[in-house]
C-alpha cells in the first residue's frame, strides 16, 4: 500500500468511525472498538510488517500519516493504534527466530492486537530497569510482573513484557518477551479514570505468564530500546499530538471562516490569532515529518541509532511537540471562546485540550529533560 493510500484509509477510518465514537469512548472510558475493527478490516494491524510475512510493508513515514488521520478525530483510537505499532516495528527489527517471524505472520493473517508492559511497580516509569525476571522452568519459563499500566490489556492478543533476563541479573540486564493470550493471565489492580485519553484504558494488572523460551526477543532490552522502542514511541506519539493539534486549527479556523461570513468585509477578531496558531502547527508538522524521515532513512544503521546525538534529537523532539499541541490547542480554544470551552458545541476543545494535556507525561517530560542533560554533559562538540 502507497504512502498515500495508507493515509488516506486512515482519513476515511478517522471520519467515518472514530469520529462517531469519539465522545462516547471519551464519556464513558471504553475501548474504541469500532475503530480498531475498522483497522483490522483494512489490514492495517499489520502496515509495518513485511510482504513477505503477510503485512503491508509500509514505512514508519506511512504509519505516522495514518495515526495523524486517526488523532485528529479520536486522540484514543489513534494511541492504541500507535502503541500497538511500536510492538511491531520491535518484532520486525528484533525478532529473527523462526517463531518470532511466524508470530509477526500470525499478527498480519489474523490481525492480531499487540499491548506493551515496560513499567513496573517499585520503578516507575524507568523502562531501562526491571526487578521481575524470566524465571526458567522444566518446559521453558515463568513471568511475573506488577505492571502499574498495560494499555488495552484487556483487549490484546498478546503483551511484550520487559524483565530481567535471569534472576541474578542486573536490573538493566534486560530481555523483551513476547506473551500471547493462551498463556498470559492479567488480574486487575488499578482503575482507569483520567482527564484524557480515557478510550486506552490502561488499567494497572498483575501479569503472570509462561512459555518456551523462543518467545524471547534476539537481541539485549538495551539495543531494543535505543534502536526500536524509544524512537518510534517519540515518532508515533508526536505523530498522533500532530493530529489533535490539526483537528483544533481546523475547528478554530472553520469558527473564523463562519464569524467572517457573518459580518462580510470585516475581519473578525481572532484572524490574527489564527495565523499565529497556523505558524506554530507548520512548526509542528515540519519537527514531526522531518525527523520521522530521517528515522526512517538511518534505522538501519546502528552506529546512529545508538549515538548520543540522535537519542538527544529524538527526546527533544518528544519534549517540544507535547509542549506545542497543549499550546496549539489552548489557542484555538482562545480563538473559538466560549464555543470551544462548551462541551455541546461544534467547536468543541475540551476533549482535545484533555488528551492534549497527556502528552507531557508519557514518560515524563522531567525525566526526559534530565536524560538529556546527562547526554549532553558527554557528548562531544561538532
Amino acid at each position: 500500500m502507497s504512502h498515500s493510500a495508507l493515509a488516506e484509509t486512515g482519513r476515511q477510518i478517522a471520519e467515518q468511525v472514530a469520529a462517531a465514537h469519539a465522545d462516547e469512548v471519551d464519556a464513558n472510558a471504553r475501548f474504541p472498538k469500532e475503530s480498531i475493527e475498522a483497522l483490522r478490516a483494512e489490514k492495517m494491524m499489520g502496515a509495518l510488517i513485511p510482504s513477505e510475512l503477510g503485512g503491508l510493508g509500509a514505512s514508519l513515514d506511512d504509519v505516522g500519516e495514518a495515526i495523524t488521520e486517526l488523532g485528529r478525530h479520536c486522540a484514543s483510537s489513534a494511541m492504541v493504534f500507535a502503541m500497538h505499532q511500536i510492538q511491531v516495528a520491535c518484532l520486525v527489527r528484533h525478532g529473527r527466530s523462526p517463531f518470532l517471524r511466524s508470530f509477526l505472520r500470525r499478527v498480519a493473517d489474523e490481525q492480531l492486537l499487540l499491548a506493551s508492559a515496560t513499567t513496573e511497580i517499585g520503578i516507575g516509569g524507568n523502562t531501562r530497569m526491571s526487578s521481575c525476571a524470566v524465571e526458567p522452568v522444566a518446559d521453558g519459563f515463568r513471568l511475573r510482573k506488577q505492571a502499574p499500566v498495560i494499555s488495552y490489556g484487556q483487549y490484546a492478543d498478546a503483551v511484550l513484557v520487559t524483565a530481567r533476563k535471569s534472576p541474578d541479573s542486573a536490573s538493566n540486564d534486560q530481555v523483551l518477551v513476547v506473551c500471547p493470550s493462551p498463556d498470559l493471565v492479567l488480574s486487575e489492580t488499578s482503575g482507569w479514570d483520567t482527564m484524557g485519553f480515557r478510550g486506552t484504558c490502561s488499567l494497572g494488572f498483575l501479569l503472570e505468564a509462561t512459555g518456551p523460551m523462543s518467545h524471547i526477543l534476539d537481541d539485549p532490552y538495551a539495543d531494543i530500546s535505543a534502536r526500536t522502542m524509544l524512537p518510534v514511541s517519540h515518532i508515533v506519539w508526536t505523530s498522533l499530538w500532530l493530529g489533535i493539534a490539526q483537528g483544533a486549527e481546523t475547528k478554530a479556523r472553520s469558527y473564523i471562516q463562519a464569524e467572517a461570513r457573518k459580518k462580510a468585509g470585516t475581519m473578525p477578531p481572532g484572524a490574527l490569532r489564527l495565523a499565529e496558531l497556523h505558524s506554530m502547527l507548520q512548526q509542528l508538522a515540519e519537527s514531526v515529518r522531518g525527523l520521522r524521515r530521517h528515522y526512517v532513512e538511518v534505522a538501519d544503521d546502528e552506529d546512529e541509532t545508538t549515538s548520543i546525538g540522535f537519542a538527544v534529537q529524538m527526546n527533544t523532539l518528544k519534549v517540544s511537540a507535547s509542549t506545542l499541541v497543549v499550546d496549539i490547542v489552548g489557542r484555538a480554544m482562545l480563538i473559538c471562546g466560549i464555543s470551544g470551552y462548551r462541551h455541546d458545541s461544534q467547536y468543541s476543545l475540551a476533549r482535545a485540550l484533555r488528551d492534549a494535556y497527556g502528552a507531557a507525561l508519557m514518560v515524563n517530560n522531567d525525566r526526559i529533560n534530565n536524560n538529556n542533560a546527562q547526554l549532553l554533559l558527554v557528548q562531544r562538540g561538532h
